[in-house]
């Protein structure tokens, strides 16, 4: 009776939720309107696709220094939070913790002192790091989602892959430290700029930290919420590739790729009837017909190589976890026992 009490008197986390999106809207219209103040900034020359834009020609060790210890303290603060909530709550609710409302006000504060350092330091972590880097890390992301969510959705047409219940047990524990890293190394990656694609992806993660702020609730489980976060990088990929390259670009790349997924595995874990999955897959096929038929037949490979990407990586995974498992269990079976 008392637990009922408590779950009555904490914030509901779904309003949270819904005031969190509200609130990742507002700071990433703050980020554009500080972004201005960024302009005079002087950078190199645009280097080709490996070449990441925004970072000082002539760094200096208080540049640097500012990125990386601030991206530390933000890592191991969460983190932190994260092995409390699992060794200490270790309990879903429709309400807030304590713990969740410390996550919130820790990633709102080093989202703050982020757009402070860029301000007076302007360089993030890609002045020292591969730009490869910041797009794999959420790439990994997705992909343990999809390696996750197996059992419960499956990965070919709600038909699971034949991945061990013990691996998949694993992600799950550990997926939070993961997930935060991801998405933290990639927002201290950049710099707080205005620009089109920097002001999407900001919002993707505002939307992530979020996410990764309500740990240990109900709605951070909630099924639709957690796929719109997988389906948003299909808007942020072709918005950017349309921005970069325009019409005639890779975008069909990037959105028939991560909707090819949605239609092949994430829309049947909706609860969806089979025959609306028939008519968003027909849709889907129907828009791929269209698009190619405009550009080319000879170009329709390109919709298969971010599903491939991905599904090649959910296996990769699974062999190096089950590898990792297998090896601990052996260390422990042969480990010397301590003498009585």
């Amino acid at each position: 009776m008392l637990s009922v009490l408590n779950d009555m008197r904490r914030p509901s986390a779904g309003r949270t939720l819904l005031l969190g999106v509200v609130a990742s809207a507002v700071l990433t219209g703050l980020v554009w309107l500080l972004g201005q103040r960024l302009h005079g900034v002087r950078l190199l020359p645009d280097q080709g696709a490996s070449w990441y834009y925004w970072k000082l020609p002539e760094p200096t060790v208080w540049t640097r220094a500012s990125a990386w210890l601030g991206y530390a303290a933000h890592q191991l603060a969460v983190w932190g939070l994260i092995y409390y909530a699992q060794t200490r709550v270790r309990r879903y609710t429709t309400g807030l913790h304590r713990v969740n409302v410390v996550a919130l006000a820790v990633n709102f504060g080093f989202v703050v002192l982020h757009t402070l350092q860029t301000h007076l330091f302007y360089d993030g972590l890609a002045q020292d790091v591969s730009i490869f880097s910041s797009q794999g890390s959420v790439v990994l992301l997705l992909v343990v989602v999809l390696l996750m969510e197996n059992g419960r959705r499956g990965l070919f047409a709600g038909r699971p892959a034949p991945i061990s219940a013990e691996v998949v047990g694993f992600a799950r524990k550990y997926h939070g430290y993961l997930f935060s890293w991801a998405a933290i190394y990639t927002f201290w990656y950049h710099p707080m700029e205005s620009t089109s694609g920097h002001l999407i992806g900001f919002f993707y993660m505002f939307l992530l930290l979020l996410q990764g702020s309500l740990f240990m609730t109900r709605a951070h489980t909630n099924r639709w919420w957690t796929v719109t976060l997988e389906l948003l990088v299909a808007v942020h990929g072709t918005l950017v590739a349309v921005m970069n390259s325009g019409p005639g670009g890779m975008w069909p790349m990037f959105l028939f790729g991560f909707l090819g997924i949605f239609v092949i595995t994430q829309m049947h874990g909706l609860g969806l009837s089979r025959a609306t999955r028939w008519v968003l897959a027909a849709l889907y096929a129907g828009a791929v017909l269209v698009v190619y038929g405009v550009r080319g037949s000879g170009r329709i490979d390109e919709i298969v190589r971010i599903p491939a990407i991905e599904y090649l990586l959910v296996a990769v995974l699974a062999v190096l976890f089950w590898l990792g498992l297998r090896a601990a269990r052996l260390r422990s079976r042969f480990r010397p026992r301590r003498s009585a």
